[in-house]
Order: structure tokens, then sequence, then C-alpha cells
């Protein structure tokens, strides 16, 4: 069921990054029971915080990407499962629909007034090559990897042998013989029997290579799953450190507020105490001018 927040939640996403985490925690307090579940909603790093504003503001972009994506993924399925299809075509009309993609969510971090660095472009860029994600779109709380291999996760491949034979026409069965019950087969040249040696020791090699081909397929999977695992991996490191950088920097700019304000008051201060101190002068003179009257009544009495 819906969360009864949900379309709080989504404007929440949508908002200017630095205003994720105190429009949070104010949703939160009046989420009730579903306080908790507000107060766990991750602030977005700079790259996913992107990503979301193209699902949100450039929903045909988006769109088209994942439908590209899901096509791609189709292609792989149908090869590996023994039918037919167009890698090269899907797996360019997918980089291009990246690129478009690409294109707009820098242009959207631009125009939002966000500095884009390389490796902020790198995590956009990866980011949208893994969707569709199991993320909520519109919601991503983190950078996204490409899942490679694992994006064919459940489908079992067709062996080489059985794709071949469903493209080979069928081969009629060898005539019974009439006389006897061992056929017998038709006396062969020696160009016959060499050409048929020939033929068993390139099916042989074929053998061996389709063997070798499949083992080092799966030595391509078991690497391209750990760089998989490692570049996730990375992408968090890099999101933390982002983070980390945001902080600091805000934390910077209160502190350079407050030494404004601290620098403000001192200067306050210096200006009364300036003034103090010539009032207290004045009182002096005030003081000394009255004490010397006093004096010259006093000798006049006197005299």
């Amino acid at each position: 069921m819906a969360s009864p927040h949900a379309a709080a939640i989504d404007e929440l996403y949508q908002l200017p990054l630095a205003e994720f985490t105190a429009a949070r925690n104010t949703l939160a307090k009046g989420a009730g029971a579903a306080a908790p579940e507000v107060r766990a909603l991750t602030k977005p790093p700079l790259p996913a915080w992107a990503v979301n504003q193209l699902y949100w503001k450039r929903r045909q972009v988006y769109d088209a990407l994942v439908q590209r994506a899901e096509e791609l993924r189709d292609t792989h399925k149908a090869i590996l499962t023994g039918r037919r299809g167009d890698l090269r075509t899907a797996g360019k009309a997918h980089d291009e629909a990246v690129d478009a993609a690409l294109k707009a969510t820098l242009s959207l971090l631009e125009a939002a007034g966000e500095r884009t660095t390389d490796a902020t472009r790198q995590a956009i860029a990866s980011t949208l090559r893994a969707l569709p994600s199991h993320d909520a779109p519109g919601r991503l709380g983190r950078v996204l990897q490409p899942g490679g291999f694992e994006m064919l996760a459940g489908i079992t491949p067709v062996p080489a042998v059985a794709r071949e034979s469903r493209s080979q026409p069928a081969r009629a069965a060898p005539p019974k013989s009439t006389r006897g019950t061992v056929a017998t087969s038709p006396p062969q040249s020696k160009a016959d029997q060499r050409a048929l040696a020939r033929a068993r020791e390139a099916a042989a090699n074929a053998a061996g290579m389709a063997r070798q081909a499949e083992q080092a397929a799966r030595q391509h999977e078991f690497e391209a799953a750990r760089a998989g695992r490692d570049a996730e991996k990375a992408a968090r490191r890099l999101a933390a450190a982002l983070e980390a950088v945001e902080a600091a920097q805000l934390e910077a700019a209160e502190a350079e507020r407050q030494s404004t304000a601290a620098a403000r008051k001192r200067d306050t201060l210096r200006q009364r105490t300036l003034e103090a101190q010539q009032k207290v002068r004045a009182a002096h003179e005030r003081a000394s001018a009255a004490e010397s009257e006093v004096a010259a009544l006093s000798r006049r009495s006197d005299a």
C-alpha cells in the first residue's frame, strides 16, 4: 500500500539538494507513525540527485533510456536462450540514449547552479547506465553501477551446440538395409576418407575451442562481477567523499558567518568603549572644573 506521505516524499526529492535535510526533518515531525521511515530517507549525493531531477523534469528522456536498457537486456536474453537478436543495434541505441540522458542531466545541474566535476560526471554516467534499478525512480539515494552479468540473472543459456542445431535443417535418417540386420556403407574413395578425417579433426578442434571459449566466458563473468563489486564500493566511497565535502563546505560557511558576526560585535564593542572613554574624560574635566571653582570660592570667602 502506498504511503500517505508519498506525494510529500516525491516533492522532497525534487527540492534543491541543500534543502533536503531540513525539509526531510520537517516532514518527519508531522509524519506520525511514519516518522521513522521518513527520517531514514537518505540525502542523495549530487550525482544521484541529478538523475532524480532527470526523472522529475525530463521524463521523456528518462523513459527513453529505460526502454533502450530493457530492449538491450531482452536482446541479450534472446541470444543466450538460442533465439536471434541484433546485439550491435540494441547496444548502439542504448549508448545513444545514455549520451542523451547524460547531456540532459548535466544541463539540469548547470541550471541548478551546481558545480560539475569529472568525478560527478562519471558517477552520473554510471548511474544512468545502471537504470532501471530496484530503487524507486526519482528517489535515488545513492550512486548506481551497471550490473553487468547481474542484469541477466535467472536466464539459462542454451549451449552453443543446441543453438547451432536449431539453425540447421534436420538431416534425414540413413536408410535401413533391406537385406539382413546390418546396414552396409558404400565403399569410400581415398579422397573421401581424407576429407572425412579432416572433417573429424576440424570437429574435434572446434569442440576444444568451444570448451576454451566457455571457460573464458566463465572467467570473464567472474571478473566482471568482481569488477562490478569493486566499482560499487568505489562509488560508495565517492558518494561519501562528496557528502563529506558538502558537509565541510557547509561547516566552513557557518564558521565564516560566525566569524563575520563576531568581528561586527567586536567592532561595535570597540566603538562603545571609545565612547565610554570619551564620556569618562568629559566627566573628569567637569569634575576638575568644579573643584577649581570650589577652591576659588573658598579663597574669596576666606578673604
